[in-house]
C-alpha cells in the first residue's frame, strides 16, 4: 500500500507519470506477474490413443496430472495479480476519465484502453520535447545542469518509443553552446573516439571552467591596460609657476 499510495490519479494531462508510477508501484509490490507474462494455457487433457495399453495410457495420465497440478497455481497466482492490477489501475484513474473506459478481463488490455485515450495528447507532448529539445540554448548557469536538463528532456521521449541515441543528443547539445565553444566542437568532430553522456558532461566542464578562466585573465588585462593610460593621462599636480 505505501508503493501504491505514490501513484498520482490520472486526471488527463498526467499519463505518462501515471503509467511509469504505476508500473512501478506493482513492480515493488511484486504484483505486476499480470502486466509482466500472459496467462497461463489450459493444459489439453491427454486422449486414449487408438492401440495404446492401459499402462501407457495411465503413465500419460499420471504425468498430465503434475501439469495440471502446476497448471492450477500457476493460474492462480496470474489470477490474483490480475485482480490487483485492475483494481490499482481504476483507483487511480479519475471518475470522469474512468467512466469513458469499458470494462476488460485482463489489466493489459484494460491498460491499452487507457493509453489509446490518451494517444493524440501523447503526440502533442512528444512535439513540444522535441521542439524544446532544438531551441534549447545554453546561456550560462552551469554547463553540467544544462546538459542533464536536456539529457532528462530525452529520457522523456522513450516510453513514447521516440528515444534518442547518445550521439545525437550530443550533438544537439553542442547546437545548444554559445561561440565560445566553436573549437571545441570542431576538435570533437574531428575525434574518432564517440563519446557518452557522462564524458560529454566531464569535458564540457573542463571546456566551461577553461573559458571561464581565460575570459577572466582577459578582462584582468583590459582593466590592468585601461588603469595605466589613465595614469599616463593625469598630469601630475603641483605648485603653479
Amino acid at each position: 500500500m505505501a508503493f501504491i499510495s505514490h501513484i498520482p490519479p490520472l486526471e488527463g494531462g498526467n499519463y505518462r507519470v501515471w503509467r511509469e508510477k504505476y508500473e512501478l508501484a506493482l513492480a515493488l509490490s511484486e504484483n505486476d506477474l499480470a502486466l509482466t507474462s500472459p496467462c497461463p494455457a489450459t493444459p489439453v487433457d491427454p486422449v486414449r490413443a487408438e492401440n495404446e495399453t492401459n499402462a501407457d495410457f495411465t503413465t500419460r495420465q499420471r504425468d498430465h496430472a503434475e501439469v495440471r497440478m502446476k497448471y492450477d497455481l500457476d493460474r492462480k497466482k496470474w489470477g490474483i495479480s490480475n485482480r490487483k492490477c485492475l483494481i490499482v489501475a481504476k483507483s487511480t484513474i479519475s471518475d470522469a476519465i474512468r467512466v469513458s473506459i469499458l470494462d476488460c478481463d485482463t489489466a493489459t488490455e484494460y491498460l491499452k484502453k487507457v493509453e489509446s485515450q490518451f494517444t493524440s495528447s501523447s503526440k502533442a507532448y512528444a512535439s513540444t520535447l522535441i521542439k524544446k529539445l532544438f531551441n534549447e540554448k545554453y546561456f550560462g548557469g552551469g554547463i553540467r545542469e544544462h546538459i542533464l536538463k536536456m539529457s532528462n528532456t530525452a529520457s522523456k521521449l522513450k516510453p513514447m518509443d521516440l528515444g534518442l541515441k547518445d550521439e545525437f543528443l550530443i550533438h544537439l547539445v553542442f547546437a545548444s553552446l554559445p561561440k565560445e565553444y566553436e573549437t571545441f566542437v570542431v576538435n570533437y568532430n574531428m575525434l574518432s573516439d564517440k563519446w557518452d553522456i557522462e564524458k560529454l558532461i566531464a569535458m564540457c566542464v573542463q571546456e566551461d571552467e577553461r573559458l571561464k578562466s581565460s575570459h577572466g585573465d582577459s578582462a584582468n588585462h583590459v582593466k590592468d591596460y585601461k588603469k595605466k593610460n589613465f595614469n599616463k593621462n593625469v598630469k601630475p599636480q603641483g605648485k603653479a609657476p
